[in-house]
């Protein structure tokens, strides 16, 4: 009886683990889980205001409504071209091309929509990005403080590169940053099989304002333990760990419906 107990024990353990070797598996970054989008809208001349509206009447609420979780909206503090970049979570790539179906569908939408653009088209280029978060990022959720500015930095690492560049984030940058005044607000990877999920690194940080951001970034650069960091790593890859002009960067403006700003 004993040795029947202990082999329906082991039984149910063996079944357990396998279960949950299965959940885990399935829940990995990058296969589904939260899956993150950056969309860039580039307003038609004049109509920035009109767009801007939308979203804070219908557009924000519309996609919550939906299952889709609004993170940010910002400007480019120089913004010539009249765009808007924001980002909004879903619960995977099937979560996302349902909740979009049934955005579009929604009438309320389709009369916010056509009453909008009675005199034209808001939104004349539209680029969209997926991501998954890094195993290094702060919990991405929206966020709130004192006045403060948001940039925007997109590296293209060098080639074969990505993972040293992920690694000295992760066991150095992040830390330095902070440490010279930097908010670490999100760190993404585009999505397994998008273009660029083998070379883009995409983040952003907060700073009191661009005078602090250069101040800090000064600070950043001379700083002894950055200066072994980046030494160390780019001698193990044999140069740069990003691309000859793979660092851009955008300061932005959180607008008045952002959740984060």
């Amino acid at each position: 009886m004993k040795r029947l107990l202990l082999l329906s024990l082991l039984l149910a353990a063996a079944t357990f683990a396998a279960s949950s070797h299965q959940s885990a598996a399935v829940a990995a970054p990058g296969d589904d889980g939260p899956v993150y989008e950056m969309r860039t809208y580039w307003a038609h001349p004049g109509k920035l205001d009109a767009l801007h509206a939308r979203f804070r009447d219908h557009t924000v609420r519309l996609f919550e409504k939906h299952g889709m979780r609004n993170l940010g909206y910002w400007t480019p503090i120089e913004n010539p071209d009249q765009k808007l970049v924001y980002v909004i979570q879903h619960a995977g790539r099937e979560a996302r091309q349902k909740a979009f179906q049934a955005f579009g569908a929604d009438p309320e939408w389709q009369k916010a929509r056509a009453e909008s653009e009675a005199n034209g088209p808001l939104v004349a280029k539209a680029e969209s990005v997926l991501l998954r978060a890094t195993d290094y990022s702060p919990p991405i959720r929206p966020s709130k403080a004192d006045e403060r500015v948001f940039e925007l930095r997109v590296y293209t690492a060098s080639a074969g590169n990505l993972g040293r560049l992920n690694a000295r984030f992760r066991d150095h940058t992040l830390a330095l940053f902070a440490k010279h005044g930097m908010t670490n607000v999100a760190y993404w990877n585009v999505l397994a099989g998008e273009k660029g999920a083998d070379t883009m690194l995409i983040y952003v940080l907060a700073h009191r304002s661009r005078e602090a951001a250069r101040a800090s970034f000064s600070a950043f650069g001379q700083d002894p333990a950055w200066v072994a960091a980046r030494s160390a790593s780019e001698a193990a890859a044999g140069g740069s760990l990003t691309a000859p002009s793979g660092v851009k960067s955008t300061f932005l403006s959180a607008v008045d419906y952002s959740p984060t700003r």
